[in-house]
């Protein structure tokens, strides 16, 4: 059965979705930002505590997951399809979101400026080169496995893929997190006030390999 068109609409529906979702992220963030003073992230004091703005931008964060993941659903007809196309969506979301922030407020100036990239469970760092270069791996993976039929490994080779995967996402992690998961003993204060200094590239290098085998 030739399905290649209804693929063709169904992804490019979730382009269009993530790239409309980048816009209201990047207006958000630009409120947010220029109600704090911080439309450079990367200062003193980079995570002012202000009334329940705290509160309230990790619920969004954690309902903007949740968002990515619905329209991965609706799209997908197995899972398999599903995560692929949760994964275009938040790569094309986020690169649009840099993308759109750069018009709104001229930041950042360059792939290489830090950013809080994430703040559950902890405050995540580095450059924007980062999060662009995972979600450049994320749309290209999205999109094989939304388009071709997948072929089907062993139970011991999906295992296999699966642990490399896992392996890539936590040595990703601990990457974003290092800064933050060094003083996360000595309280909220001491993790609101990180400011990193150094970016292990190799180290994210390593862990974006490991999750291409998801290829």
């Amino acid at each position: 059965m030739n399905i290649g068109f209804d693929t063709r609409v169904r992804w490019w529906v979730v382009v269009g979705y993530a790239i409309a979702m980048a816009w209201v992220e990047a207006a958000v963030v630009y409120y947010l930002r220029t109600m704090v003073g911080r439309i450079e992230p990367y200062q003193p004091h980079p995570l002012p505590l202000v009334g329940g703005l705290g509160a309230a931008e990790l619920v969004r964060e954690a309902a903007t997951l949740v968002m990515l993941l619905a329209v991965g659903i609706l799209a997908g007809r197995v899972w398999r399809e599903r995560l692929g196309y949760t994964a275009i969506a938040f790569g094309v979301w986020d690169i649009f979101y840099y993308a759109f922030l750069k018009l709104l407020c001229g930041w950042p100036h360059s792939i290489f400026d830090w950013d809080i990239l994430f703040l559950l469970p902890l405050p995540w760092w580095g450059p924007v080169l980062a999060p662009i270069s995972i979600s450049l791996l994320m749309i290209s993976w999205g999109t094989l496995v939304s388009r071709d039929e997948p072929s089907t490994p062993g139970r011991t080779g999906a295992r296999t893929v699966w642990a490399l995967n896992l392996l890539g996402v936590i040595l990703a992690l601990d990457v974003f997190m290092a800064d933050t998961l060094r003083v996360a003993g000595q309280g909220v204060e001491a993790v609101r006030n990180v400011l990193p200094t150094v970016f292990h590239c190799p180290r994210c290098s390593i862990g974006r390999g490991f999750a291409s085998r998801w290829c």
